[in-house]
């Protein structure tokens, strides 16, 4: 059976917070993100749901950072269980992309959909991403 629809259910959820309109609704966060939900940082630093929801709520007076993907797998580890593997980099307001990071999300279907259970981010050597 083919995973594709899977992927792309879950690519979608993933991208969604990257948006900044996401990533500054409360309300959006708590659907995606489980109550469970812990995150490891491309700095190594780890945190909860709670720290990691307050860090994306704070006000922020700098330009929201444009978050470019690619290179999307999912390995479906049991039903309703799947790791989402991909890579991702900031663009630059010069067009440039940097903080280049490997990430890995587990995600588990709850009675409110796919929320993301686990995140980590690590950091990696520059590549060429397709364009956005």
């Amino acid at each position: 059976m083919s995973q594709q629809p899977l992927l792309d259910e879950l690519r979608a959820l993933e991208l969604q917070l990257h948006q900044p309109a996401v990533r500054s609704d409360a309300g959006a966060l708590a659907r995606l993100l489980h109550a469970d939900f812990a995150e490891i940082g491309r700095s190594g630093r780890a945190y909860t749901r709670d720290e990691m929801v307050a860090h994306l709520l704070e006000p922020d007076d700098a330009q929201p950072s444009v978050i470019v993907a690619d290179a999307f797998a999912l390995s479906e580890l049991a039903p309703g269980v799947a790791l989402l593997n991909y890579r991702s980099a900031h663009r630059a307001a010069d067009g440039s992309l940097q903080r280049h990071t490997l990430r890995s999300s587990l995600w588990l279907h709850t009675p409110l959909g796919w929320q993301m259970r686990f995140h980590q981010g690590t950091a990696t050597a520059a590549w060429d991403l397709r364009p956005t």
